[in-house]
């Protein structure tokens, strides 16, 4: 299913033909989650393909064995892909279930359920970039033009999977009704250690100290750049264009200082306050 050239629109937003249809995207609105699910949350370059990496080896208990020989949207499918009926692994276990829709779509479908959600938010100065940069060599998405054109659309949520404020804000508004970890790429990258053994503890899957280091050392950005199970090498060139760069790009926190100028800085900074400024939230990252 090639559908390269296909805009998908879905609850307000619009996302890529080539890997969603309207059967697809109505099927995981209703989907039936089982209470031992664990879905992964994420607005796109947030941190999800390590998020996949971390909870594969926390359920294998540091076996690598998964990780090496598995590709990552084998072990944790996207709910909204139109692969994800004939992937998704049918065991006694938790399943682990990745999805970047908003939680307008499928809170509703959650709440029925006692399945664990895992959601993982980053600094959108960074997310902007990496998905500036994921644009030019995907080829299901649209040509992002310049960076100063791609910042506006994505400040204006208009870029495909729609507002990144949106998204955050719907999926943490959550936290009452659903049973929810929150976590950010910057308290990943800071400690990833503790990061792993929080997220194992909070799953009921305590590991040992030599677990927490086996996973610790294999979900490192050099170890996983290199795993292609993970890196997305295994996309023919049709589809990724790898020429363009490497999925896994950088891996850092503060890219952003990089790419923007004095004067988007100073335009994102205003609609980030206008946007957040109602919100109680609170975000571990800098924004100067």
């Amino acid at each position: 299913m090639d559908r390269l050239e296909v805009t998908e629109t879905f609850a307000g937003m619009s996302l890529p033909g080539h890997m969603h249809t309207q059967d697809s995207l109505r099927f995981a609105s209703s989907f039936q989650f089982r209470d031992t699910d664990v879905v992964i949350a994420t607005y796109p370059k947030s941190g999800t393909t390590w998020m996949q990496e971390i909870l594969t080896l926390i359920h294998s208990k540091g076996d690598l064995e998964p990780a090496k020989t598995i590709p990552n949207w084998f072990r944790a499918p996207w709910l909204e892909h139109t692969y994800f009926k004939d992937t998704l692994q049918e065991t006694g276990g938790p399943r682990l279930i990745t999805t970047h829709l908003p939680s307008q779509v499928l809170a509703p479908a959650l709440r029925k359920s006692k399945a664990k959600v895992i959601y993982m938010a980053r600094n959108p100065k960074d997310v902007a970039v990496s998905f500036y940069h994921f644009h030019k060599m995907a080829k299901f998405l649209p040509d992002p033009g310049s960076f100063e054109d791609f910042l506006v659309r994505f400040l204006d949520g208009t870029v495909q999977y729609g507002s990144w404020f949106d998204h955050v804000k719907g999926w943490l508004g959550q936290g009452a009704e659903l049973d929810l970890f929150y976590i950010t790429y910057e308290d990943m990258h800071k400690e990833l250690g503790r990061s792993v053994e929080r997220l194992a503890d909070w799953l009921g899957c305590p590991l040992q100290p030599e677990e927490i280091r086996a996973i610790q050392q294999h979900c490192s950005f050099s170890s996983m750049r290199e795993n292609v199970m993970v890196n997305y090498t295994l996309i023919p060139c049709e589809i990724m264009d790898h020429s363009q760069g490497r999925f896994m790009r950088k891996g850092t926190v503060g890219d952003w200082r990089d790419h923007f100028t004095p004067l988007q800085n100073m335009l994102f900074h205003k609609i980030y306050q206008e946007e957040l400024q109602d919100s109680s939230l609170r975000f571990h990252w800098i924004m100067d």
